[in-house]
């Protein structure tokens, strides 16, 4: 027997309905835990901000990969507009890719870690506002434009920004995973707000 919210689904009962369910818990569930471990993430790199390259590309590369489960949980969750599922899973994917590559490639890059990391930034700040500019009534629509926009300026900022050693890209790295992990885990209960208040 499967509890969903609730409601009990025995063996072999499962419906449109309840995975429909599933998934919307499974969204703002996600939307808090990712934003948890950007915080987490965050706050370490703040903390140790003389870390080696490796140790900040495996940081960074749990954060992306956490991120790219969202993307893809959030592509199939019932809100998603269909014209964005693609968008979704495009971002999920590629974070996914790119926080593998932290665990890999940039061990001996300053520019390339940077480069990943602000890449991916953008990629979901302009998914996120897609997804709350094009969604016709998406919940929690202006924390998700919030934070896409927090992506956006976070990208463009680790981008353009020349970081002469890693700890200075730890520290801005840092703050920005502090602000947009706060933002995450608000949206993630705005979205639950949202699914208690439409099923009632």
């Amino acid at each position: 027997m499967v509890v969903v919210d609730g409601t009990s689904t025995g063996p072999g009962e499962w419906n449109e309905s309840s995975i429909s369910q599933l998934l919307r818990t499974a969204v703002w569930q996600l939307l808090v835990g990712g934003g948890v471990v950007a915080t987490v993430v965050g706050l370490i790199t703040l903390i140790w901000p003389r870390a080696t390259l490796i140790v900040v590309g495996v940081l960074f590369g749990v954060y992306l990969l956490a991120y790219g489960v969202t993307q893809l949980v959030g592509a199939f969750a019932p809100h998603a507009p269909v014209s964005l599922r693609a968008v979704l899973v495009l971002s999920g994917t590629l974070s996914m890719l790119l926080g593998l590559m932290c665990f890999r490639s940039v061990t001996q890059s300053l520019l390339l870690l940077a480069f990943w990391i602000g890449f991916s930034w953008l990629l979901r700040g302009i998914s996120l506002t897609t997804a709350a500019v094009a969604g016709p009534a998406g919940p929690a629509r202006t924390w998700s434009l919030f934070v896409g926009v927090l992506s956006v300026l976070a990208g463009i900022t680790v981008v353009v920004w020349p970081f002469p050693s890693i700890a200075s890209l730890t520290v801005v790295s840092g703050i920005w995973l502090l602000v947009i992990g706060v933002a995450e885990v608000i949206h993630g209960l705005q979205v639950r707000r949202h699914i208690i208040t439409s099923a009632a």
